[in-house]
């Protein structure tokens, strides 16, 4: 239970700072979504950083990394996660499979956006 408050504190902190981002970046996002793409870069390198630090680390803060990494920028952006989990996939060598995964979220993502808009109308 103590766990699930980490990342419950966390996420609002991140959801917080993702919705504090589009505001700041309102006037620039009308010409192109900067306030995503930002986001998006930022919180993968800052999962990054936090993961070399934290996780690799022997001894990690369990309680840290929940907080930080799957609260703060899990609610920042998950795009963080889905650039670690490519990264780490190809660092272990796992090539196609890092490749067919970032593949089909990027394709399945825009497909599960265009299906549900195309349901709506």
């Amino acid at each position: 239970m103590i766990n699930l408050m980490w990342v419950a504190i966390g996420g609002a902190i991140g959801a917080m700072a993702r919705y504090g981002m589009g505001l700041w970046l309102i006037n620039l996002s009308k010409l192109f979504p900067f306030a995503t793409l930002i986001v998006n870069i930022t919180g993968s390198f800052l999962l990054a950083l936090l993961f070399a630090w934290q996780v690799q680390q022997e001894g990690a803060n369990q309680q840290l990394w929940l907080l930080l990494g799957v609260g703060v920028l899990g609610a920042f952006t998950t795009f963080s996660t889905f650039s670690l989990d490519v990264v780490l996939m190809a660092q272990q060598g796992e090539w196609l499979k890092a490749l067919v995964y970032a593949l089909l979220n990027t394709f399945g993502c825009i497909a599960a956006v265009l299906f549900a808009l195309w349901l709506k109308s």
